[in-house]
């Protein structure tokens, strides 16, 4: 796992738009990376849009919203526009990054396991280091836990 006051590992991933995004050029501000395990589902349906509730408050902050899934960029854009989500959804499909970050993680339900994404959030700097890690982060509570980590 990524730990707090490591430089975050960087990245290029493509976005709901279709187009890249790098995380080494969004320096300069606070980046809010969080790792959701699948569009559109009850849980992460309920934390992308406690985010969007709230953006008046992240954007107050300066910060840059990227939520990282393993689903391709036209199921981000499917679930963007369904919930007109105003951040940038990142599709992840390979896991590369999600592994880089320790976030793919195995798991069991009902009697499975298999490999996914563990909810995880990560608050970095406008340095690119990692100011807080968000484990097993609560869909509901979510957005006013990382708006309290980037006060």
């Amino acid at each position: 796992m990524t730990e707090q006051g490591a430089l975050a590992p960087d990245f290029t991933l493509v976005s709901d738009a279709g187009e890249p995004v790098t995380l080494s050029s969004l320096r300069g501000r606070p980046v809010v990376l969080f790792f959701y395990p699948k569009d559109d589902t009850p849980g992460c349906t309920r934390q992308a849009c406690g985010i969007r509730d709230a953006w008046a408050d992240f954007e107050a902050a300066g910060a840059e919203v990227l939520g990282v899934s393993i689903l391709d960029e036209a199921s981000k854009a499917r679930f963007k526009e369904k919930h007109e989500l105003p951040f940038t959804l990142l599709a992840d499909p390979d896991h590369t990054v999600a592994e880089a970050y320790g976030v793919w993680v195995e798991k069991k339900n009902y009697g499975k396991t298999y490999h996914g994404i563990e909810r995880t959030t990560f608050v970095i700097d406008a340095e690119g280091r990692v100011s807080k890690v968000m484990q097993r982060v609560k869909p509901d509570t979510h957005a006013d836990d990382v708006l309290a980590a980037l006060a």
